[in-house]
């Protein structure tokens, strides 16, 4: 799996305003998910030793669910923590992870924002444009925007709004536990995202991929692959 050289990652931090907006324009909001066999799903650990961070991803086949690939690579993240620029710490480190899949996800998972992001572009729309896949986010918390209450069966959603825009969806998982925010990442749309959201939870408040790739990137989850 490779990844399109789009930009410098290391750049100052109006550098990496500058070229949010710019890519933000490139972000596609058209499903273009058709008959999946396969969803990946990302994470990067904290920093351990001598600030060395793991990013992790793994692949599933649908609809089981059952993990088939799982790959890591390890780097200091060259980029400090700056809010809304999350992808520029994070995002190096899990596309070396990527490109070494050897298998073809038709869709990608993030643990992190899409367009719902000040400027509409969250690490989870970086890492569809690098990939040139689908992809979507699926955040623990809001980064910007309010939304209504959520209803307390699964699968209902509040719309997330920011400044009368729809920007993503608080969606209920899990009976009895605070709803994830749901937004395109690209070349998806948000009816789809919360479709594959729902599809992809095996009885947790995360998508299983998500969850898996957290493991993964703690050092917890086996790295191997199989067909």
């Amino acid at each position: 799996m490779k990844a399109k050289p789009l930009h410098e990652w290391h750049v100052s931090t109006a550098e990496a305003r500058e070229i949010q907006l710019r890519l933000a324009g490139q972000v596609s909001r058209i499903n273009a998910i058709n008959n999946p066999k396969f969803v990946a799903g990302v994470d990067l650990s904290p920093p351990y030793e001598e600030g060395i961070a793991r990013g992790a991803v793994v692949v599933l086949r649908l609809p089981e669910l059952e993990l088939v690939e799982v790959q890591t690579a390890s780097a200091r993240p060259g980029f400090p923590y700056v809010p809304g620029l999350l992808s520029f710490r994070e995002a190096p480190v899990i596309l070396a992870a990527c490109e070494k899949l050897k298998l073809s996800p038709d869709f990608i998972l993030v643990d992190g924002q899409g367009i719902a992001h000040p400027r509409r572009i969250g690490i989870a729309s970086h890492l569809g444009l690098f990939l040139n896949i689908p992809s979507m986010g699926c955040a623990k918390s809001i980064l910007v925007g309010k939304n209504e209450e959520v209803g307390s069966e699964i699968g209902s959603w509040s719309p997330l709004m920011d400044k009368g825009e729809l920007i993503g969806a608080a969606l209920r998982t899990r009976k009895g536990v605070k709803p994830v925010y749901v937004s395109i990442g690209h070349r998806v749309d948000l009816e789809a995202a919360i479709h594959w959201v729902l599809a992809c939870c095996g009885g947790y408040r995360l998508p299983e991929p998500i969850r898996l790739a957290h493991l993964a990137a703690a050092g917890k989850l086996q790295v191997n692959s199989k067909s």
